[in-house]
């Protein structure tokens, strides 16, 4: 494996950790002000990628790099781009959710808007 591969978890991963009320997982979300005003899936720290100068020197402070790490955007580029970000950071457990909040809205909970 190289240490570039990110880890994907998939949407359906992703509603179960949820239902289980895993309080070990980080949940970010890269995705834009006005998109998390169209849908968002709660528990999720919002870190715009478009941002980054903002929070980006912040995120060893705000995030456990040890913990793991879940990334969302709206189809998992952006989030895909972060979490090479976030391992290249340090942090040690990352994993990108593949297909992003559509596909979430898709495959697990048709009550999250699609846009």
């Amino acid at each position: 494996m190289t240490g570039n591969a990110i880890t994907q978890i998939t949407v359906e991963e992703l509603a179960q950790r949820l239902a289980a009320g895993d309080a070990t997982i980080q949940l970010v979300d890269v995705r834009e002000p006005q998109e998390l005003a169209i849908a968002s899936i709660e528990g999720f720290v919002n870190f715009p990628l478009s941002e980054f100068a903002e929070w980006g020197d912040q995120v060893p402070t705000l995030l456990n790099p040890q913990a793991e790490t879940l990334v969302l955007c709206h189809h998992g580029m952006r989030s895909a781009q972060m979490c090479q970000w976030l391992m290249a950071q340090g942090f040690t457990n990352v994993k990108n959710i593949s297909g992003g909040i559509d596909a979430y809205s898709n495959l697990v909970d048709s009550s999250v808007p699609r846009y």
